[in-house]
């Protein structure tokens, strides 16, 4: 059962998502046992800050503090990856994924890449 955030009652960093499908950055979802691995599934976004943007950005970053374009433009770009990486779980066949975790790295100079990526698996309540 999940509350209001999609939070699974008393288990924390266990998400379900609107699709139904867990994720979890634990390697196992609490009440339920795993009957089949699917293999790894990922979500990869490339995004670029813009040339108005960065502009701006740099400007924040000179006076000092928190650059709110980035922070926005990472926090959207994990949910996208978070997105792509669940239907790629569906398309194996899961309805869990286990051991989920993000990675970023640049690419040239304006790029940036957000990986999210785990384990597909089938899971079921256990008995």
């Amino acid at each position: 059962m999940s509350d209001s955030s999609g939070q699974l009652a008393g288990n924390a960093g266990i998400a379900s998502t609107t699709s139904g499908l867990y994720v979890s950055t634990t390697f196992d979802v609490p009440g339920m046992r795993i009957t089949r691995y699917c293999g790894s599934c990922f979500g990869v976004v490339v995004r670029s800050m813009g040339f108005a943007k960065g502009i701006g950005a740099s400007f924040k970053a000179l006076a000092g503090g928190e650059v709110t374009q980035y922070t926005r433009l990472l926090e959207d770009s994990r949910r996208h990856a978070l997105d792509r990486m669940v239907q790629n779980a569906q398309v194996l066949g899961a309805n869990a994924v286990l051991g989920m975790r993000f990675d970023s790295s640049e690419i040239g100079q304006s790029l940036t890449e957000i990986v999210a990526y785990g384990t597909a698996v089938v899971v079921e309540p256990a008995s």
